[in-house]
């Protein structure tokens, strides 16, 4: 016969575990379909991650993991979402580097989520590195970095730069380049990517950074011309093209996209959510659909890694924001 302090313990436990099956957060997870917020418009490089890790995911776990995009106001509307819904295993979303890092230590007011501390990141899923380039017919005589650095050494900025807008990540990752290699060039920013690369083309602007994906036909046309990378180490797609961090170490900016649950979601369910997001990195399906769209392999794929990395970005472009009064209202 039980005695009077199992029963005790069993009653007190009743209530966790109806909670938890109720929820679906024990092992019965999910036992509902699962929402996954991407925080940007259909069609770009993040909405097609995310559709190709819901598809896995709904393989996976045999229930429907429903896409849900949010986008706006660079992504953070989307992300503030994810990080107010419940923590029960049935809401999960792509966070970035504009949500989650640049925007935190550009913008003055802030925002209405903590952007490390609300989340619970699970893995980094894409990289997309930029190019530094060049308007050949603006700068006949640069053919490298080296070249670069001496004409913006020579002429303190007269050589401009434009961006996708001031505090955008490609326009950090000219600040941070310029800042380790020691050159002043003058900032042309603009009100998006398209803009931005008809002006690199036309040579309203000197030089500029921009990712692979919409400038590689024009680099091989020779209207545009590539210096190097700001990826870690070279591209596979670009091998002989060196990385900017090869010169000058820590000159290196590549967007991300990673997967994460609001703060607070149960560990078992984070478990699962990491051991089948790294099937699906691995997956030869996943690498080749990369290189069609000139994504790279993510190197933090360990919750504890990924956290851990959005820690180093969230101070690198905080100080880098500081140390060049960057603010965004």
């Amino acid at each position: 016969m039980p005695t009077r302090r199992a029963l005790l313990a069993t009653t007190l436990l009743m209530p966790a575990v109806a909670r938890a099956q109720g929820d679906g957060t024990a092992g019965a997870w999910p036992s509902r379909p699962v929402r996954l917020i991407v925080p940007f418009p259909p069609g770009g490089a993040a909405d097609i991650v995310g559709r190709m890790l819901g598809a896995h995911f709904q393989s996976a776990f045999n229930r429907g993991f429903v896409i849900e995009n949010r986008g706006g106001a660079g992504s953070t509307i989307g992300v503030d979402a994810l990080a107010k819904s419940p923590a029960d295993g049935y809401t999960i979303g792509l966070i970035n580097i504009a949500a989650n890092a640049i925007v935190p230590a550009v913008r003055r007011q802030p925002l209405p989520y903590r952007p490390l501390e609300d989340f619970a990141p699970i893995s980094n899923l894409a990289v997309t590195p930029a190019l530094l380039l060049v308007n050949p017919q603006k700068l006949p005589n640069v053919n490298s970095v080296a070249d670069l650095v001496n004409a913006a050494k020579a002429r303190p900025e007269a050589i401009n730069f434009g961006s996708s807008g001031v505090g955008s990540s490609l326009h950090l990752g000219m600040e941070l380049f310029m800042a380790k290699a020691g050159i002043r060039m003058t900032h042309v920013p603009f009100t998006g990517g398209g803009p931005l690369l008809q002006a690199l083309v036309a040579g309203t602007i000197d030089c500029s950074l921009d990712v692979a994906a919409t400038t590689s036909q024009l680099i091989r046309e020779g209207r545009i011309r590539a210096l190097a990378t700001t990826a870690p180490v070279r591209m596979p797609s670009y091998p002989d093209l060196p990385a900017l961090n090869e010169t000058f170490p820590g000159a290196e900016l590549a967007s991300w996209h990673g997967l994460a649950a609001p703060a607070g979601t149960p560990a078992p369910v984070l478990a699962r959510l990491a051991q089948e997001t790294q099937v699906f990195l691995r997956s030869a399906e996943t690498q080749e659909r990369y290189r069609q769209q000139f994504l790279e392999m993510p190197q933090q794929t360990t919750p504890e890694a990924f956290s851990a990395f959005i820690g180093r970005e969230i101070a690198t472009f905080r100080d880098l924001a500081r140390a060049q009064n960057i603010v965004v209202e």
